[in-house]
């Protein structure tokens, strides 16, 4: 019997090829399409550029301000002219008197010119660093300025304490702690003026100048050996029993 295939005709020997050809071109269309890209004609802008509308536009021309040129100077003075004298020419000279006395005369004698030295004028000093405290009557005992200071303190405070009405501050309704600050001069004979208070009612301040007027004539006080003012500062403070 005879064989109904050829036996050269054997497509198995080239399946091997045609299957890595297949492959290849499967590949092929396969990046083929990954690839591929489609434009949307919309979305392109084909216009042209119109460059005519910005030729029409009219360029400003900017004027300059240019400022006038400044004035010529002013010519220059006309040379002095020098006149000139001839010799012939007489000049009238100008004649100066002597300064000399003539023995003739008589010499006046001059008196002797006094002198007046203007005293210097020292402004007031506070009582803290005057050179020579005023004393205090009662106070002359003291032979130096820090005792002479001691003891006016300590008798302005006891007259202070001794005169002032303690009873007004409950009168005008006032509690607790009260301070009322005074200040004065001791003038250069040894007088109380300017007194000027503060204090947290009228009535104690008035108060507080009241007993001040109180205190005595005093020695003044001297700086470099001249009697000045003093200024004297005094703090004034009682307490109000609720």
């Amino acid at each position: 019997m005879e064989p109904k295939k050829n036996p050269k005709a054997d497509l198995r020997k080239n399946s091997v090829l045609f299957f890595q050809i297949g492959l290849i071109l499967i590949l092929l269309l396969t990046y083929v399409t990954i690839e591929w890209k489609t434009y949307d004609r919309t979305a392109i802008d084909l216009g042209q550029l119109n460059v005519d509308d910005d030729l029409d536009d009219e360029i400003p021309i900017t004027e300059l301000n240019t400022p006038p040129p400044p004035p010529p100077p002013p010519p220059p003075p006309a040379p002095e002219i020098i006149e000139v004298v001839e010799d012939e020419e007489e000049i009238e000279e100008t004649i100066i008197e002597s300064t000399e006395t003539d023995s003739d005369e008589k010499i006046v004698e001059v008196e002797e010119v006094e002198v007046i030295e203007e005293e210097e004028e020292i402004a007031d000093v506070p009582f803290a660093v005057i050179e020579n405290v005023p004393i205090f009557p009662g106070c002359e005992g003291e032979t130096n300025n820090n005792a002479r200071k001691a003891c006016m303190s300590e008798k302005v405070s006891k007259l202070v304490n001794k005169k002032f009405n303690t009873e007004l501050g409950s009168d005008l309704g006032l509690s607790g702690i009260n301070r009322i600050f005074v200040s004065f001069k001791i003038d250069k004979n040894g007088n109380i003026t300017n007194i000027r208070s503060r204090a947290p009612h009228p009535r104690l301040a008035t108060e507080a100048e009241r007993v001040i007027n109180l205190l005595p004539t005093m020695t003044p006080g001297k700086q470099r050996g001249k009697a000045v003012g003093v200024l004297y500062s005094l703090p004034i403070t009682f307490k109000v029993e609720d």
